[in-house]
């Protein structure tokens, strides 16, 4: 492969060659389709979160209601992403994507009707999230397991790196529209923006070239199948411990974008608009650490930067907690979100890049249930004890759980990096590939074996 053009046929003259490095996923049709797509559809979703947030908070006032609802949008994918995993290896992904978007339009629309008409009550929120938490259940493993089908091996990385990239940016705009929308003229039109957005990202996907997927059929039961990819992901020392340290952070860490509708109103005193500014702040943050990702060139050191995200997370979110100042607290919230999504899009990445494809939808579906299926009870959690002790010290708590988490990861790393490096020769050679160390691609937690 020639390392200046990114493996492009010299003679081809084309968009491929004109891409900067940090873009180099654009390079393929159909990932420039989703990129474009989802770079809209992302705006309307964060607008609809904090719009959520805000709608439960005006309608109970309850730190216990707002992680309840929370709970009730994450916890099937805990339950149900395994069953997602399992159709993700078996039927077409690219089909279940169009399925599973349209389902999240019509959700959005329904909630925008019962807002917009003033006949909204919790409960309405309550089931239309757990609706939604169960179209996630199957769209989640089954979008990160066609990545790597529209973008291949080569530029995984950047594909995972650019994804995180489009959805911090939206991350960033879309809390301040819906700080703005809330505040003059409700949360309506917020979910209503967010049901019209999906239509970016199904034209997307419906305008899409992609091959017939040549996976072997799958063997024996779902059951027995979604219980090949716990084993696998158990198995497996490198993933296990990424998949373990990345649900702690999301049970424990995570919990401040539970309360924030607290910490923006109560501690801050900024409402709804400095709610919005809130969540945007780490949201620049953490476009700036998908970008920093965009611009490596292989796989090498990721691990010791996961251990450093998770304990600047932790760190940050403590003090965080600390801060009564709007200003200070939204700046702290920048690098809350650079280590979160360092940590997370890292993690995606390695994973990805160890398991074999026949594998990819199960294991990414138990990735699925460690991210967004663990907060579910890390709102609940949080609510009560925010109930009991405060805002500011569930948070504190959780970043400092989190940075013993990265300590006792950082002790583990060099044994994990022996055992990672085997896996990915082992993918190569059976892929046909040669494991080439001038790739980056020659070790996968940080370090050539020695």
């Amino acid at each position: 492969m020639d390392a200046d053009t990114g493996g492009i046929p010299p003679g081809k003259p084309s968009i491929e060659r004109k891409l900067p490095y940090a873009l180099r996923a654009l390079r393929h049709r159909n990932y420039r389709l989703f990129f474009c797509g989802q770079m809209v559809s992302l705006v309307g979703t964060w607008m609809q979160s904090v719009a959520q947030s805000w709608l439960v908070y005006r309608l109970t006032g309850s730190a216990v209601l707002l992680g309840a609802v929370s709970f009730s949008g994450q916890i099937p994918v805990f339950l149900v992403a395994a069953v997602g995993g399992a159709v993700a290896d078996k039927y077409n992904r690219h089909r279940i994507l169009i399925a599973t978007q349209t389902s999240a339009m019509i959700l959005a629309l329904v909630l925008a009707a019962v807002t917009l008409t003033g006949v909204v009550r919790v409960w309405h929120v309550f089931v239309l999230s757990a609706l939604l938490g169960l179209t996630y259940a199957f769209d989640i493993p089954a979008r990160q397991a066609f990545v790597v089908n529209m973008v291949g091996r080569e530029d995984i990385i950047n594909a995972v790196a650019l994804n995180s990239s489009i959805f911090n940016g939206a991350r960033v705009v879309g809390p301040a529209l819906a700080g703005v929308l809330v505040a003059t003229i409700g949360e309506g039109w917020c979910f209503f923006a967010n049901g019209v957005s999906y239509i970016a990202v199904i034209i997307g996907l419906l305008l899409m070239k992609v091959e017939v997927e040549r996976r072997k059929p799958a063997a024996g039961p779902v059951l027995s199948r979604i219980v090949e990819g716990f084993r696998y992901a158990g198995r497996k020392r490198p993933v296990r411990a990424l998949l373990m340290l990345l649900g702690m952070n999301s049970l424990l860490g995570m919990s401040y974008v539970v309360l924030m509708p607290i910490f923006a109103d109560q501690i801050l005193h900024g409402g709804a608009r400095g709610l919005g500014f809130l969540m945007g702040a780490s949201g620049v943050g953490a476009l700036g650490g998908a970008l920093s990702l965009a611009h490596r060139q292989g796989l090498r050191g990721l691990g010791l930067w996961i251990a450093l995200a998770t304990a600047g997370f932790g760190l940050s979110l403590i003090l965080f907690s600390q801060s009564r100042v709007f200003w200070l607290s939204a700046a702290l919230l920048v690098p809350v979100g650079f280590c979160m999504i360092i940590q997370m899009a890292s993690s995606n990445t390695l994973i990805q890049a160890m398991v074999p494809d026949t594998m990819r939808g199960r294991v990414m579906a138990v990735y699925s249930m460690m991210f967004m299926g663990m907060a579910p009870f890390g709102a609940l959690l949080s609510g009560a004890l925010a109930h009991r002790i405060g805002a500011p010290a569930t948070v504190a708590i959780g970043g400092g759980v989190c940075m013993i988490g990265a300590l006792f990861f950082w002790t583990r790393l060099p044994a994990l990096r022996v055992e990672a490096r085997q896996m990915i020769v082992a993918l190569q050679a059976t892929a046909g590939e040669p494991p080439d160390a001038t790739t980056g691609s020659d070790s996968i937690l940080a370090r050539r074996a020695k």
